[in-house]
C-alpha cells in the first residue's frame, strides 16, 4: 500500500518555477472530513509557526472562556505571525490543532473554517491533557513565504 501510495503521490507532484501551492487529492485515501486538504505541495521558502494560544499580545492574559472564543484569538495571533514572516492564511500548508476537549472540535472547526475561507491546508487535530496557561486551544502552522518580511 505505502509503495503504491508513494508512487501515486510522486505522479501528482508537478515541479514549478513559480513556487506555487497545490492541494493534493487522492481517491486512494479517505476524503477530508473538515476544512482541510489531504496534502499540499509547495516549492519554495516556508515558515514554521510555533503553536499559538489565546494570549492577548498587549497584556499577555488569556482571552476567552470557551474554546470557540479562544480559537478566534489563537487565529488572530497566528495571522500576525504569518504576516510578520511575509506570509498569510492562504499560504498555510499545514496546521496542527490541539484541543483540551475533543468535544469542542465542531465549534473550533467553525472558527477555523471562517479564518481560512476556501483555502484548506492539510491538518491534524489532537486531544491533549492540558495546554499552557490553561488554554483550551493551540494551533501551529507551516506556511509558504511569498515575500521578504
Amino acid at each position: 500500500f505505502f509503495r503504491s501510495f508513494f508512487f501515486s503521490f510522486l505522479l501528482l507532484i508537478r515541479l514549478s518555477s513559480n513556487k506555487m501551492l497545490r492541494p493534493v487529492h487522492s481517491e486512494e485515501a479517505p476524503k477530508a472530513v473538515g476544512p482541510y486538504s489531504q496534502g499540499v505541495v509547495y516549492e519554495g521558502p516556508v515558515v514554521y509557526c510555533s503553536g499559538q494560544i489565546a494570549l492577548d499580545p498587549k497584556t499577555g492574559t488569556l482571552v476567552g472562556t470557551t474554546a470557540e472564543e479562544q480559537a478566534e484569538q489563537v487565529l488572530k495571533n497566528l495571522g500576525a505571525v504569518l504576516a510578520a514572516a511575509g506570509s498569510s492564511p492562504d499560504k498555510v500548508l499545514k496546521t496542527t490543532v490541539l484541543l483540551v476537549d475533543i468535544g469542542e472540535f465542531t465549534a473550533v472547526n467553525a472558527v477555523y473554517e471562517k479564518f481560512f475561507g476556501t483555502h484548506k491546508p492539510a491538518r491534524a487535530t489532537y486531544a491533549v491533557a492540558a495546554l499552557p496557561r490553561g488554554a483550551k486551544v493551540e494551533i501551529e502552522a507551516i506556511a509558504a513565504v511569498s515575500k521578504a518580511a
